[in-house]
Protein backbone atom coordinates (compact mmCIF):
# COMPACT_ATOMS: atom_id res chain seq x y z
CA UNK A 1 0.00 0.00 0.00
CA UNK A 2 1.15 3.41 -0.97
CA UNK A 3 1.13 6.30 1.61
CA UNK A 4 0.21 9.69 -0.11
CA UNK A 5 2.84 12.43 0.37
CA UNK A 6 1.53 15.13 2.33
CA UNK A 7 1.72 18.91 0.38
CA UNK A 8 4.78 20.99 1.40
CA UNK A 9 3.92 22.87 4.58
CA UNK A 10 3.53 26.54 3.58
CA UNK A 11 5.02 27.40 7.12
CA UNK A 12 8.49 26.12 6.44
CA UNK A 13 7.63 22.59 8.68
CA UNK A 14 8.87 19.34 8.33
CA UNK A 15 9.64 18.05 4.21
CA UNK A 16 6.55 15.88 3.01
CA UNK A 17 9.06 13.10 3.27
CA UNK A 18 9.24 13.67 6.76
CA UNK A 19 6.02 13.89 7.44
CA UNK A 20 5.18 10.74 5.17
CA UNK A 21 7.61 8.65 7.66
CA UNK A 22 6.09 10.08 10.43
CA UNK A 23 2.67 8.70 9.39
CA UNK A 24 3.72 5.39 8.74
CA UNK A 25 5.22 5.04 11.52
CA UNK A 26 1.76 6.34 13.68
CA UNK A 27 0.41 3.59 11.44
CA UNK A 28 2.45 0.91 12.27
CA UNK A 29 2.71 2.09 16.13
CA UNK A 30 -1.37 1.54 15.76
CA UNK A 31 -1.21 -1.34 14.29
CA UNK A 32 1.44 -3.48 16.61
CA UNK A 33 -0.50 -1.94 19.76
CA UNK A 34 -3.87 -3.47 18.59
CA UNK A 35 -4.61 -5.93 21.63
CA UNK A 36 -6.26 -8.58 19.34
CA UNK A 37 -3.31 -8.91 17.72
CA UNK A 38 -1.30 -9.10 20.53
CA UNK A 39 -3.55 -11.79 22.01
CA UNK A 40 -3.20 -13.69 19.04
CA UNK A 41 0.72 -13.96 18.95
CA UNK A 42 0.82 -14.61 22.39
CA UNK A 43 -1.42 -17.46 22.05
CA UNK A 44 -0.04 -18.84 19.42
CA UNK A 45 3.58 -18.39 21.07
CA UNK A 46 2.08 -20.09 24.63
CA UNK A 47 3.16 -16.40 26.62
CA UNK A 48 0.07 -15.65 28.80
CA UNK A 49 1.68 -12.26 29.01
CA UNK A 50 -0.19 -8.76 28.26
CA UNK A 51 1.49 -6.29 26.37
CA UNK A 52 3.01 -4.19 28.76
CA UNK A 53 4.58 -7.94 30.45
CA UNK A 54 5.82 -9.17 26.94
CA UNK A 55 7.68 -5.20 26.49
CA UNK A 56 9.22 -5.39 29.91
CA UNK A 57 10.51 -9.48 29.66
CA UNK A 58 11.79 -8.49 26.11
CA UNK A 59 13.31 -5.50 27.44
CA UNK A 60 15.27 -7.49 29.81
CA UNK A 61 15.98 -10.13 27.56
CA UNK A 62 18.06 -7.70 25.40
CA UNK A 63 20.04 -5.89 28.57
CA UNK A 64 22.59 -6.95 30.76
CA UNK A 65 20.63 -7.59 34.36
CA UNK A 66 19.78 -4.21 35.44
CA UNK A 67 18.12 -2.11 38.21
CA UNK A 68 14.44 -1.45 38.38
CA UNK A 69 14.81 2.49 37.48
CA UNK A 70 17.20 1.76 34.99
CA UNK A 71 14.85 -0.10 33.07
CA UNK A 72 11.60 2.22 34.01
CA UNK A 73 14.61 5.10 32.13
CA UNK A 74 15.26 2.88 29.17
CA UNK A 75 11.51 1.87 28.26
CA UNK A 76 10.73 6.02 29.19
CA UNK A 77 7.59 4.78 32.15
CA UNK A 78 7.38 5.16 35.47
CA UNK A 79 9.68 2.87 37.95
CA UNK A 80 6.03 2.02 39.77
CA UNK A 81 5.26 0.57 36.13
CA UNK A 82 8.44 -1.36 35.98
CA UNK A 83 7.99 -2.92 39.54
CA UNK A 84 4.30 -3.94 39.43
CA UNK A 85 5.21 -6.13 36.01
CA UNK A 86 8.36 -7.13 37.19
CA UNK A 87 6.83 -8.72 40.11
CA UNK A 88 4.26 -10.21 38.26
CA UNK A 89 7.11 -12.19 35.67
CA UNK A 90 8.43 -12.47 38.47
CA UNK A 91 5.77 -14.64 39.88
CA UNK A 92 5.17 -16.19 36.25
CA UNK A 93 9.07 -17.83 36.89
CA UNK A 94 10.17 -14.87 33.60
CA UNK A 95 12.44 -12.98 35.69
CA UNK A 96 14.20 -13.25 39.25
CA UNK A 97 16.20 -10.21 40.96
CA UNK A 98 19.77 -10.44 41.86
CA UNK A 99 22.28 -8.31 44.65
CA UNK A 100 23.49 -5.49 42.53
CA UNK A 101 27.78 -6.19 42.55
CA UNK A 102 27.77 -2.18 42.92
CA UNK A 103 25.31 -1.94 45.86
CA UNK A 104 24.31 -5.00 47.96
CA UNK A 105 21.19 -3.03 48.91
CA UNK A 106 19.71 -2.70 45.58
CA UNK A 107 18.28 -5.34 43.72
CA UNK A 108 18.91 -5.99 39.83
CA UNK A 109 16.42 -7.76 37.63
CA UNK A 110 17.37 -10.40 35.34
CA UNK A 111 15.30 -12.99 33.19
CA UNK A 112 15.09 -16.40 33.73
CA UNK A 113 15.41 -19.53 31.17
CA UNK A 114 11.69 -19.47 31.22
CA UNK A 115 11.81 -16.34 30.20
CA UNK A 116 14.62 -16.62 27.61
CA UNK A 117 12.35 -19.63 26.10
CA UNK A 118 9.18 -17.33 26.13
CA UNK A 119 11.02 -14.25 23.99
CA UNK A 120 12.65 -16.94 22.05
CA UNK A 121 8.34 -18.39 21.28
CA UNK A 122 7.10 -14.13 20.66
CA UNK A 123 10.03 -13.75 18.12
CA UNK A 124 9.49 -16.72 16.40
CA UNK A 125 5.84 -16.32 15.97
CA UNK A 126 6.01 -12.46 15.38
CA UNK A 127 8.96 -13.15 12.58
CA UNK A 128 6.61 -15.77 11.14
CA UNK A 129 3.95 -13.30 10.68
CA UNK A 130 6.17 -10.80 9.67
CA UNK A 131 7.67 -13.11 7.29
CA UNK A 132 4.15 -13.76 5.67
CA UNK A 133 3.06 -10.09 5.71
CA UNK A 134 6.28 -9.22 3.50
CA UNK A 135 6.65 -12.48 1.61
CA UNK A 136 6.12 -10.62 -1.93
CA UNK A 137 9.27 -8.32 -1.13
CA UNK A 138 12.87 -9.52 -2.31
CA UNK A 139 15.89 -10.38 0.20
CA UNK A 140 17.21 -7.30 -1.08
CA UNK A 141 14.48 -5.21 -0.15
CA UNK A 142 13.97 -6.84 2.98
CA UNK A 143 17.92 -5.84 3.58
CA UNK A 144 17.51 -2.17 2.64
CA UNK A 145 14.56 -1.96 4.18
CA UNK A 146 16.40 -3.59 8.14
CA UNK A 147 19.52 -0.81 7.29
CA UNK A 148 17.02 1.53 7.15
CA UNK A 149 15.06 1.01 9.61
CA UNK A 150 17.92 0.53 11.90
CA UNK A 151 19.83 3.28 10.56
CA UNK A 152 16.64 5.54 11.87
CA UNK A 153 15.92 3.73 15.43
CA UNK A 154 19.39 4.66 16.02
CA UNK A 155 19.39 8.09 15.02
CA UNK A 156 16.46 8.41 17.08
CA UNK A 157 18.10 7.09 20.39
CA UNK A 158 21.08 9.90 19.41
CA UNK A 159 19.01 12.40 19.06
CA UNK A 160 16.75 11.89 21.77
CA UNK A 161 20.57 11.09 24.10
CA UNK A 162 21.39 14.68 22.68
CA UNK A 163 17.99 16.22 24.19
CA UNK A 164 18.56 14.33 27.09
CA UNK A 165 15.72 12.30 29.16
CA UNK A 166 12.66 13.40 27.57
CA UNK A 167 14.14 13.60 24.29
CA UNK A 168 12.12 14.71 21.28
CA UNK A 169 12.44 11.41 19.51
CA UNK A 170 9.56 9.35 18.61
CA UNK A 171 8.67 6.79 20.40
CA UNK A 172 6.56 4.72 18.54
CA UNK A 173 5.84 2.00 20.80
Amino acid sequence: MTVPTPPPSPSGGPSPEVLAIERALNRITYLNARARQHTRLMALAGVPLDRAGAALLRQVAEAEPMRPSELAARMSVEASHVTRQAQQLQRAGYLTRVADPEDRRAQRIRITEAGRDAVRRMREVAGHSMEAALADWTPEELRQLAALFNRMVDDFLDHADSLGEEGGAPHPG
